[in-house]
């Protein structure tokens, strides 16, 4: 088993370290196990997975993320995804002229050893299988990543990714951001197919719509840059039903 554990966590924008984001944020994720974090905007939800991810225009201040016990804060962000992290972003970007089959096998070309080389039959035979798995048509290689995509399109294109990556951890944010019902379930299906004892996930979302489809283990709420309140899938329903005024009121009564 694995395992991702964030401690006393302080981010920053790179351009302004002295204002933090992120304040001293603790969490510890296993493979097996799904994390969601819930907040308000402006909490520090997308810097925490970006920060994670390496992510230049975030600074990490103090604190520590350990993957498997070993700190990650002085790799690269491509020896961070070579050692088992995948971030999902919530505005994937276009990569014209670069179809899908040949950005993923440059990126699994990537995380093998130095001189390896990859086997074509075998990688166009995985690449077809997990394609089959999360039912996305096989003429969905040929296409440019992301060009003219849909926001479905985009983010079964990034669940294709973390499948052919098979990471240790995928944080992903916002992942239901600008999806109509339809295309939620397909990614949710998506990420339930891969769901099991060799990934771990932590979901960013502002509702509980998301969690309807993939149930976490564990749900946080994050305010302030910091989590403040942790409990099950029932604790995301009491925020769709209450917002967060009742979690800030709470807070507010247990600092006086």
């Amino acid at each position: 088993m694995s395992s991702l554990e964030i401690r006393d966590l302080v981010v920053a924008l790179t351009a302004t370290p002295d204002k933090p984001i992120v304040k001293g944020l603790n969490l510890t994720i296993k493979t097996g196990e799904v994390h969601a974090i819930m907040g308000p905007n402006g909490t520090g939800k997308s810097t925490l997975s970006k920060a994670i991810a390496g992510h230049p225009d975030y600074q990490i201040t103090s604190g520590d993320v350990l993957l498997d016990g070993k700190s990650i804060l002085e790799m690269e962000p491509d020896e961070r995804a070579r050692a088992g992290l995948f971030l999902a972003f919530q505005y994937p970007s276009e990569i014209p002229g670069v179809s899908i089959a040949n950005f993923l096998r440059a990126a699994v070309q990537a995380r093998m050893a130095e001189g390896e080389e990859l086997d074509a039959t075998g990688y166009y035979k995985k690449l077809y299988g997990k394609m089959d798995l999360l039912k996305i048509d096989r003429k969905f290689t040929s296409r440019s990543v992301n060009e003219g995509f849909s926001g479905g399109e985009k983010k079964r294109c990034e669940i294709l990714q973390m499948a052919m990556l098979e990471p240790k951890f995928s944080l992903m944010d916002e992942t239901d951001s600008g999806l109509d019902i339809d295309a939620l379930k397909i990614v949710a299906e998506g990420v339930n197919t891969m769901r099991g004892g060799d990934l771990g996930v932590l979901l960013i979302t502002h509702y509980q719509r998301l969690l309807d489809y993939i149930v976490p283990d564990f749900v946080h709420v994050m305010y302030d840059g910091r989590i403040v309140k942790s409990g099950d899938k029932s604790l995301a329903l009491e925020l769709e039903a209450k917002g967060y005024d009742w979690v800030k009121t709470e807070l507010a009564a247990t600092t006086v």
